[in-house]
């Protein structure tokens, strides 16, 4: 992309993103409080510091609050052994203050922030002991997880399948094939990212764009392979990053059958793969080689609006009229993202006006000030 175009695209960006900046932080239902989370765990953090105001804490439902002043764009998680990923909040920009619920049994954990969004971050200690009612105790918030995981297991499936042909037709050296099967792989990928993420060490060196590798970390994965496609038209040399990304997915696949989200960490899914929207791919940044962003854009609202699906019978009868006001968003977002329709596919994201990405802004953030109350919701169990 030209630099005039990347310059247009990240100021539109930025202006979705402030403006769900304010939809994160000053929405959700007004009748609840921190204390429904039973505490609220300041973490102060900063380019070279990430200060967690609690490194020990009693099992059950906790709310952080992160406040980012440092000069780069951070993230928050909360690990498990292994970077098993119990919660995120991604794309806390400067000056920005983030939420996030999050269900900790019993446990040693790790509040990690990452300045910069690269790199193992910033860690420390988080010891969880006792017991507590967990959510999954409600027999409508236990079929929750039970039926995401169906459907993310059928979306691994048809992910191996499309990432095998693509896989395929770069070691061929069919450029346009792999060209025509590199979106439609990676929208299933984009549909399973809330469990896909819950594996640190795998997500990044499959979907890590070039630059989000910290220091002597290859450029790996679908990205890299996109950049050979569309940047050079030579893909000569991709056989091994070929072969390593199939096997990943392969991996992913596998370990995705032994994941049962918990009923928050399907509310955050669903609105982190909105921030994903509204925060990053609307700046056109993630396909920046092919621009086949409104695939993952398909790929993200889908996956989105399935992790509420799962919940809506416990919603249906916790709050619903935010179900119906998610269910009006949702419908608002897919049908302006179909006006952008073209055969099987989509119009490349280059060719897309500012008004266009101004649209898409708006209606994707106003999904996501609704979406965003959903753990709230639950978390009042």
């Amino acid at each position: 992309m030209s630099k005039p175009a990347r310059e247009r695209l990240s100021l539109v960006g930025l202006t979705g993103l402030t403006a769900l900046t304010l939809a994160a932080c000053g929405g959700g239902s007004s009748s609840g409080d921190a204390g429904t989370a039973g505490d609220d765990i300041a973490v102060a953090a900063a380019d070279d510091s990430c200060e967690v105001a609690s490194s020990e804490l009693p099992a059950g439902v906790h709310q952080f609050t992160v406040t980012n002043s440092g000069s780069k764009v951070t993230e928050f998680y909360v690990y498990a052994d292994g970077d098993r990923v119990m919660g995120e909040v991604e794309n806390i920009a400067p000056g920005v203050a983030r939420e996030l619920r999050v269900e900790l049994p019993a446990g040693n954990y790790e509040a990690t922030c990452k300045p910069g969004m690269i790199g193992d971050g910033i860690r420390s200690a988080l010891t969880v002991s006792g017991e507590a009612p967990t959510l999954s105790e409600d027999e409508t918030l236990a079929q929750a997880g039970t039926d995401y995981q169906r459907y993310v297991q059928s979306q691994t499936g048809a992910l191996v399948e499309q990432t095998t042909a693509f896989v395929n037709a770069v070691k061929a050296g069919d450029i346009e094939g792999a060209k025509a099967l590199f979106p439609v792989a990676r929208t299933y990928w984009e549909r399973i990212e809330p469990v896909a993420e819950s594996f640190g060490d795998l997500d990044p060196i499959i979907d890590g764009r070039e630059g989000d590798q910290a220091e002597g970390e290859d450029f790996t994965g679908f990205h890299r392979i996109e950049q050979a496609l569309w940047q050079t038209g030579d893909v000569s040399d991709m056989g091994p990053y070929a072969d390593q990304l199939l096997t990943n997915v392969q991996e992913i696949a596998t370990r995705s059958n032994d994941v049962q989200l918990n009923a928050l960490q399907l509310a955050n899914g669903a609105k982190g793969l909105l921030d994903e929207i509204a925060t990053g791919k609307i700046t056109g940044e993630e396909d920046r080689y092919s621009h086949t962003d409104l695939w993952d854009f398909q790929g993200n609202l889908d996956g989105s609006q399935n992790a509420v699906q799962s919940l809506r019978p416990y919603l249906e009868k916790a709050d619903p009229a935010l179900v119906g006001e998610i269910d009006d968003r949702f419908a608002a977002a897919q049908a302006e993202l179909a006006t952008y329709r073209q055969g099987d596919g989509f119009v490349f994201y280059d060719q897309l006006t500012e008004d266009q990405l101004r649209g898409l802004s708006d209606t994707i953030t106003a999904l996501t000030a609704s979406v965003s109350q959903v753990a709230e919701v639950v978390a009042q169990k």
